[in-house]
């Protein structure tokens, strides 16, 4: 049980997935809960010159699925040039989020200041909106990322990526999403990066609908797919937030010692005061560091 009333309203995202699927069904009118108007607005406590300068091409059509068009944003350096390429970072959204939120994922503060920050370290930063509504959605949500890499990669040239260096990083909940780069482990994805992430389902049987299979929670737990060896793993960095909800660190635990197992490259931060969404929340120089050496990882395994 989570006693810090910061981090038990920032794990609303994942609480929702307790609540009957009806309650999380579309609707047309579009509106954000007290939680969302709550963290929407803040930006990352670490910067770089430059970040304001960066260029952005925003909602950017990706993928069309029921009639609906899921959107993107594309961060790029102010200095490339014409016909340079450089790696993309691709930020990976939590959940389990209303299906009707007014601001989407990509607008909000932390994702807009991430896209600005590697932007400006360099890099061309990816952020996007997936379908991860319920549990049911989770097959939803991983094509959506798998589709949006393959469209990033089709695409490379437009938006300025070398299609051959990728790098994933995952927010929260959004870590259960690396599970099919883990699995199928393309040579392309140089390394994968996880922000006080959910890496492992398996444990959460009690929680999940009976719709959800063992094989299910199997599939979309990181630490399954990690466990299966650890040849053509990417480099991974892990960020741990100590005060975090005690199951979810738990999984991530299990990934990190599954990872050291296999004598996978792991860089492992552990903020040990951290909240959930540490990034935004705690402005001090542990955060600052964290992310900062987050950026210097990528540079040096990209």
């Amino acid at each position: 049980m989570v006693r810090n009333q910061k981090s038990m309203l920032l794990l609303l995202v994942i609480i929702t997935a307790l609540l009957p699927v009806a309650a999380q069904q579309p609707s047309t009118k579009l509106v954000d809960p007290d939680w969302i108007r709550e963290i929407a607005p803040k930006r990352i406590v670490y910067s770089v010159p430059l970040m304001d300068r960066v260029k952005v091409r925003k909602n950017l059509t990706y993928k069309r699925v029921d009639g609906t068009e899921l959107k993107m944003d594309v961060y790029s350096p102010v200095s490339i040039r014409r016909g340079g390429r450089r790696p993309a970072v691709i930020f990976i959204h939590g959940g389990r989020i209303p299906s009707n939120l007014r601001t989407t994922p990509k607008e909000w503060g932390a994702y807009i200041s991430f896209g600005q920050l590697v932007a400006a370290s360099g890099f061309v930063g990816v952020t996007f909106n997936h379908r991860f509504y319920a549990w049911e959605s989770l097959g939803d949500s991983q094509s959506d990322l798998m589709d949006l890499i393959a469209h990033i990669r089709e695409h490379a040239a437009e938006f300025g990526v070398d299609r051959d260096r990728i790098v994933l990083w995952a927010v929260s909940a959004g870590g259960i999403f690396l599970s099919q780069p883990l699995r199928e482990r393309p040579p392309y994805i140089k390394c994968l990066v996880g922000y006080y992430a959910e890496l492992d389902l398996q444990n959460e049987r009690q929680s999940a609908p009976p719709s959800v299979t063992d094989e299910m929670l199997r599939q979309f737990s990181p630490v399954y797919h990690l466990s299966k060896g650890a040849k053509g793993v990417p480099p991974i960095f892990i960020a741990r937030a100590g005060l975090d909800d005690a199951d979810l660190n738990t999984g991530l635990d299990r990934f990190v010692q599954t990872a050291l197992s296999g004598n996978v490259t792991l860089d492992l931060a552990n903020h040990s005061t951290g909240h959930h969404g540490f990034d935004f929340e705690d402005d001090n120089d542990r955060s600052r560091e964290i992310i900062k050496r987050t950026i210097e990882f990528i540079k040096l395994h990209s």
